[in-house]
């Protein structure tokens, strides 16, 4: 099998699933509880979340652990728009959006909010300008995305940072999902950011919302103790300790496993261009561990199990997106409802082998002389 949808998800490192056997047969007691047994448990979480803290170079208080990424956009982007909503139900995103974020916003707009789209440049990136026209005083939240998940553009988020700040009230959430230990990445701009251990070799199940300390939202979780007043719930702190092995391991490879990537994708892309029907959606300049592709006139659908037929693993479009609609990322981007159709996503690891894009070349070649019978 070649495997080549890591994007969707990555195979827990050796030490991260050590780490977290370990940490479950020695640490039985519940946090929450007064005895020895729970006394150390909260002691060891502690120690937990400030090295993930340090990882991250945030504070250990604005660590909220989650069951992953999609549980903490939905945190932050409900509770943000609760907590803010006495300012104004205005709301800006985009169509590069993963569900997780696209998918509250439409549950807030059925609840009365105001939610906009941002324009979206052929390259990718956000229309800057857009935004400055879209941002006025009731806009209490502007959820964008680091990295795109289907075209892997990286956005401008700085200077988006820099242009809601100009609005007092509003928030701006970041997905960093597709990002973190795969490019280098600042928490110093942001209101919130979402970030999911399964995306960077460790475990699912795991994920976290940094909040930055002086921002108030509203909790999803209500009842029983936990580690934060934002979510309730008994930590589970070997998935704690997993996700920061997981991180560590990321973050100290992290130059090393792209610069392998890199050198993957730039032969995929050379391989493609031999192919006057193939499509590259990707831009030049996206993170190197994600390639969009289309072929003209064969669904994505089509193209995707016609791989997975010959045992080589693509994916249409983000995991969590309905089957048999058009990419909206890649709409947004070529404005071609066909290509859109047409678009498929390879995902790269620094697992990747040479030998596997060789024969995954040989396999791809082979499938477009099908189509052509």
């Amino acid at each position: 099998m070649i495997y080549l949808d890591y994007s969707a998800n990555t195979p827990a490192d050796i030490s991260v699933l050590e780490a977290f056997a370990q940490t479950e047969s020695a640490f039985f007691g519940n946090p929450n509880s007064s005895h020895p047994a729970g006394a150390a448990a909260r002691k060891k979480l502690a120690e937990t979340t400030d090295k993930i803290a340090n990882l991250l170079k945030v504070q250990a208080s604005e660590i909220i652990y989650t069951s992953g990424a999609s549980e903490a956009n939905n945190l932050a982007i409900k509770g943000i728009a609760r907590a803010q909503r006495n300012y104004g139900k205005h709301i800006i995103s985009t169509a590069l959006e993963h569900p997780s974020v696209s998918g509250p916003l439409t549950w807030l707009q059925e609840q009365g909010y105001e939610i906009d789209l941002v324009d979206i440049a052929r390259d990718g990136k956000i229309d800057t300008g857009h935004l400055k026209e879209l941002l006025r005083d009731e806009t209490i939240l502007v959820a964008v995305t680091a990295v795109d998940s289907e075209l892997g553009v990286i956005q401008p988020i700085k200077e988006i940072a820099q242009i809601v700040r100009t609005k007092p009230n509003c928030r701006l959430h970041v997905d960093a999902t597709q990002a973190i230990g795969k490019i280098p990445f600042s928490f110093d701009e942001f209101d919130t950011i979402s970030l999911a251990a399964h995306k960077f070799y460790g475990l699912n199940g795991s994920g976290i919302l940094f909040k930055r300390k002086d921002i108030v939202i509203d909790p999803l979780i209500h009842g029983g103790s936990g580690a934060t007043l934002y979510r309730s719930g008994t930590p589970t702190l070997a998935l704690a300790v997993a996700f920061e092995t997981a991180l560590h391991l990321s973050l100290e490879a992290l130059p090393q496993r792209r610069e392998k990537v890199h050198y993957l994708n730039e032969r995929l892309r050379s391989a493609f261009k031999a192919y006057p029907e193939v499509r590259i959606n990707s831009p030049n300049d996206a993170v190197p561990h994600i390639l969009n592709v289309s072929v003209a006139g064969v669904k994505g659908s089509r193209m995707q199990q016609l791989l997975a037929d010959r045992d080589v693993c693509v994916s249409v479009k983000s995991a969590c997106s309905t089957e048999g609609t058009p990419s909206k990322a890649v709409f947004a981007v070529s404005k071609d409802r066909k290509n859109a159709l047409s678009s498929w996503r390879i995902s790269l690891s620094h697992l990747t082998t040479e030998e596997e894009i060789e024969r995954f070349l040989e396999i791809f070649d082979q499938c477009l002389k099908e189509i052509a019978v």
